[in-house]
């Protein structure tokens, strides 16, 4: 997979990008990754890449000329575009999946209020937004998307630890420990250090429908649920009812 970023701040994308799980999934040659910087397409001996928006209002937009020069250095024509932005549908991981099988996409880290309508006509670009919330520059949606598509390509990362994570399944992930046995006074739970592989991965299951039921209920309307699971889940309600 070939992923390119077009930002205003390419520092912070090449930083992130030489790191962790990117910079290895870039050694072994599984993903390649550009990152070219908006401003080198500015105008004028100030750079400018930003104007006022028509029809007033606060905050300035990036122009149409340099942010188009960028995609066409690029060859953006003809691929999947992604421009971060508030206003777009919100990413999550059913996107991030479907983004993971395709062979190039080129993402607009937006800045300012947004960029110029007719841009993200011209490049069909998908709006993406990685929350409820607004940030003041889209670099760190931009890596957001980057990272959570790359991790999901085949040999990246080993598919037991996709498979056991959050959101996998539609359920959020179990408690995890790790030596020592007792830390400040709390203990790992003994089911753990039983060696009886049945009755951890009960108390695994049990332990994400209760994470999942407490932090992210809306999630367990479209879960695919076992029968047993769902038996777990309506005893799960009734207990919370009751209590």
């Amino acid at each position: 997979m070939r992923i390119t970023i077009l930002t205003l701040f390419p520092e912070i994308i090449e930083s992130y990008l030489s790191s962790s799980i990117m910079k290895r999934s870039r050694d072994k040659n599984i993903v390649s990754f550009e990152v070219v910087n908006i401003r080198s397409f500015s105008i004028g001996a100030y750079n400018k890449v930003d104007d006022v928006v028509y029809g007033g209002g606060a905050g300035m937009l990036l122009m149409p000329g340099p942010l188009t020069e960028a995609l066409m250095s690029v060859e953006a024509k003809g691929k999947k575009v992604i421009l971060t932005s508030a206003k777009g549908k919100k990413f999550d991981q059913k996107k991030a999946r479907e983004l993971s099988k395709l062979n190039d996409i080129v993402i607009v880290a937006g800045h300012y209020e947004g960029i110029d309508e007719r841009v993200r006509e011209e490049f069909d670009a998908e709006e993406l937004s990685v929350g409820d919330y607004v940030l003041t520059g889209g670099e760190l949606p931009a890596l957001i998307i980057a990272d959570s598509t790359v991790r999901l390509i085949e040999d990246v990362i080993s598919s037991e630890s996709l498979e056991e994570e959050s959101y996998s399944a539609s359920l959020l992930e179990y408690p995890q420990y790790t030596r020592p046995e007792t830390y400040c006074s709390k203990k790992v739970p003994a089911v753990l250090l039983s060696g009886h592989h049945r009755h951890i991965a009960e108390w695994r299951d049990d332990r994400r429908l209760e994470n999942t039921l407490l932090n992210r209920p809306d999630m367990l309307r479209d879960a695919s649920l076992s029968i047993e699971m769902r038996r777990k889940l309506i005893r799960l309600l009734d207990k919370a009812n009751k209590d």
